[in-house]
Formats: C-alpha cells, structure tokens, sequence
C-alpha cells in the first residue's frame, strides 16, 4: 500500500549556518560595532541578545534573512517576549518548532476525510501518515494539503509504493 508522511520538522544544520552567517554580518556592520549583539543556539532554542530593542529588531531581521537564504522556512521560529537583562541590554528567545502539534494533525486529517479522496490519514506521533491504493491519489493528496495549509511549514517524506 504506498504511503507517505507529512511532516514539520527544520534542517537543524542549516540553522547553525543561518546563525553563523549572521553572527559574522552583524560583527562586521558598522552599526553594530561595540555593542553585544550576536544570536547564540542551544538545540531547538536560539537566544538573540542586542544593546535595545531596535537593535534586536534589526537582529532578527538579519537571522531571518540569512534562514531564507539558506532554505529554512521562517514559520518554524516561534518568537518569545523581549526580555531586559542587566543595563539596558535586552534577548529574546526564539523557540525552533518540530513536529505537527495535535490540532494541526487533526486539521489536516480532517482536509482528508473531507476531500473525498480514496486515501487514509492518520496521526503517527508528531507527523501524519497517509496511505492509498494509488500513488495519484497521493500525489493529489499532497497538492491539496500544499494548497489548504499555509500557516505551517509542510514536508512530505517517507513516500513509499
């Protein structure tokens, strides 16, 4: 029975070269220069730290400008309060999601169900499996949920015949 796995899930190593790469811009910008901005990365959790809040504006911006350019979608960063911390220095967390949580996997086995399609869905831990009598249906399958979800960052893998 071929199947497939929809998943959401970020390519951690280019996130560490996203970082790296804005760490390098923003040493090297002028309007940074003696300030103590830089963006530092703990697993799925990545702190930016600037002298104010405008600075960690700006922060930001260059982390995910340096993400687009290296393929990681932005819809995967889940952004925390802004935080003051000793001075007037200023972080923020910034939280990488992995996995579909369970209201999105229902929404999306709920888009199945109700397209009529000749496929099953279902909720395998933190990613949606579906699974056919053919690979057309879930060809289709995927275009639908590429078109019906947009507020998360879908990856379809495991296809198998």
């Amino acid at each position: 029975m071929p199947s497939f796995d929809v998943v959401s899930e970020a390519n951690l190593v280019e996130v560490k070269n996203a970082i790296d790469q804005s760490n390098k811009e923003i040493s090297t910008r002028f309007d940074f220069k003696g300030s103590d901005a830089r963006v530092e990365q703990k697993e799925r959790e990545l702190t930016a730290y600037a002298d104010s809040e405008f600075q960690l504006n700006q922060v930001r911006d260059v982390l995910t400008g340096k993400m687009v350019k290296r393929n990681v979608d932005v819809r995967f960063m889940d952004l925390g309060k802004i935080e003051k911390i000793g001075g007037d220095k200023v972080k923020q967390v910034i939280k990488i999601k992995n996995g579909i949580e369970s209201d999105a996997a229902k929404k999306i086995v709920r888009i199945i169900k109700d397209s009529k399609m000749k496929v099953q869905a279902s909720i395998q831990g933190d990613a949606v499996r579906i699974t056919g009598a053919k690979r057309d249906d879930l060809q289709a399958a995927i275009a639908l949920l590429r078109k019906e979800v947009s507020d998360l960052p879908l990856e379809f893998n495991n296809f198998r015949d």
